[in-house]
């Protein structure tokens, strides 16, 4: 869903001193450069820059570049304009723990190979800085998905997603036996190397990857996807927004799983744990700097072969019939 940006006037992050939370990856020289150059761009502008402790003196500022530097734990993205992530998918999934549960929209600079949920590449920088400063640009509103996971009648564990949480088996040797479930009633039973719980942001992630559907961002609906199910019926599904999808790891089973959320928290299930997921209550916001279609995305990130379409051309053959056909 793409909702206007916020309203500036109104909005107390966006006072007198406009401020933004700026985080890298660090662990590459590239990326160091790239973070110099856009903090050192954003100060020119009269802007506040914010990071993270170990970012800002890992990036190796020049001498006399003064940014906010505070601890992780004290990010305070909810009073930042926006947070400016520079690095691949994991970047901004790492910095979404950030704004998780507040109206702070993400902006993401790709230094990844695929880079998905970036906006800006690194050669773009100064175009994505002037729209920054004159505050054009616009933000998606993507679906999230809560997380719960109990053993019997108590809830051990409360998390959440932007991409999927995967249930996984926690050892290689050894399959889980699950039964899944949709609102409430068992839709089947089987052993799998794990389940693929996934939004339509992540439908392009590890849902991809285990051969599930590609679901344009627009899409509300969740999706359900078997890894290496030993079954006639383990095909991947996509249900509702409002519905619930869980996935029980039977007692019987020989092998205990693990819960992966983005692939960055995870919670261990022992042979008996339900795993409830249903849509999130707090959606992450991605900032959008151009009206590019889904479709153009896909073929761009994935380097998909379009040569010989004649679409365009059939197209504008099309019009320039109707108009010589309108001429007395």
């Amino acid at each position: 869903m793409t909702v206007p940006q916020r309203d500036l006037e109104s909005d107390p992050a966006a006072g007198s001193a406009r401020r933004i939370l700026v985080v890298a990856h660090t662990g590459r020289e590239e990326a160091r450069a790239v973070t110099r150059a856009i903090v050192g761009a954003l100060l020119g502008h009269g802007l506040v820059v914010r990071m993270l402790e170990d970012e800002a003196k890992e990036s190796e500022l020049p001498a006399g570049v003064e940014v906010e530097s505070v601890p992780c734990e004290a990010a305070g993205a909810d009073e930042c304009e926006l947070v400016l992530v520079i690095g691949g998918d994991g970047t901004i999934l790492r910095a979404c723990e950030l704004t998780h549960g507040t109206t702070t929209p993400l902006l993401g600079v790709n230094l990844g190979h695929v880079g998905f949920l970036a906006e800006a590449e690194s050669e773009e920088v100064d175009t994505m800085i002037e729209r920054v400063v004159a505050r054009r640009w616009s933000v998606d509103e993507r679906l999230t998905l809560d997380v719960q996971v109990f053993q019997g009648k108590e809830k051990v564990a409360s998390t959440w997603a932007l991409n999927e949480a995967s249930v996984e088996k926690a050892v290689r040797s050894r399959m889980l036996e699950v039964v899944v479930e949709v609102d409430g009633r068992p839709l089947s039973r089987f052993g799998c190397d794990g389940i693929v719980c996934a939004t339509p942001t992540g439908s392009t992630a590890y849902n991809f990857s285990a051969g599930g559907p590609v679901v344009w961002p627009e899409v509300e609906a969740l999706l359900m996807v078997p890894i290496s199910a030993h079954a006639l019926f383990a095909r991947p599904m996509v249900v509702g927004p409002t519905s619930t999808l869980a996935v029980e790891v039977l007692a019987r089973t020989e092998g205990a799983g693990v819960l992966w959320c983005d692939g960055r928290r995870t919670v261990d299930l022992p042979p008996g744990a339900r795993i409830e997921v249903r849509r999130g209550a707090s959606p992450v916001r991605l900032v959008r700097l151009h009206e590019a279609p889904f479709t153009d995305r896909l073929v761009a990130k994935f380097g998909l072969p379009v040569a010989g379409w004649r679409g365009a051309a059939e197209r504008r053959r099309r019009q320039a019939d109707h108009v010589h056909q309108d001429q007395p």
